[in-house]
């Protein structure tokens, strides 16, 4: 992955050596049209080489679709923070409840939680009735 991140960086600035090198020309970058700068006073016009224009329009690009992405994005971040902030809040009633009911005050939890007695097996049943009881007489 690093070899490929290098190439693609090395690729880039090669395109944008052969950009500037093939765009070296000055050019008047003006902030209003024909000649309404002078009307609020002062020179609106800067002299570049035309790769750097290329290169500020591009990086200006870049700046407002990030500007533009964050604030698109600002609900979702605002309900992850939000969806966070319960997890950890039902985090922490679970570790209290848990430490809380670490040992059980109420009798019918203590039997159920105490760990099961062997019990001793039971007889095998036979076809003798048990004593002191009686069956009904055959026919």
């Amino acid at each position: 992955m690093r070899f490929l991140r290098l190439i693609f960086v090395a690729a880039l600035a090669i395109i944008l050596i052969a950009v500037a090198l093939a765009n070296r020309d000055i050019v008047t970058l003006s902030a209003f049209p024909a000649n309404f700068g002078q009307y609020l006073g002062g020179r609106w016009s800067v002299d570049l080489p035309l790769f750097l224009v290329i290169f500020l329009a591009f990086a200006l690009g870049m700046l407002a679709g990030l500007v533009w992405e964050w604030l698109r994005e600002a609900h979702i971040r605002r309900e992850a923070r939000a969806q966070a902030d319960r997890a950890t809040r039902l985090e922490n009633e679970v570790g209290h409840l848990r430490h809380r009911h670490a040992a059980p005050k109420d009798e019918v939890l203590a039997i159920l939680d105490r760990p099961r007695a062997t019990t001793p097996a039971r007889p095998i049943a036979s076809a003798e009735p048990a004593p002191g009881t009686t069956l009904p007489a055959g026919r």
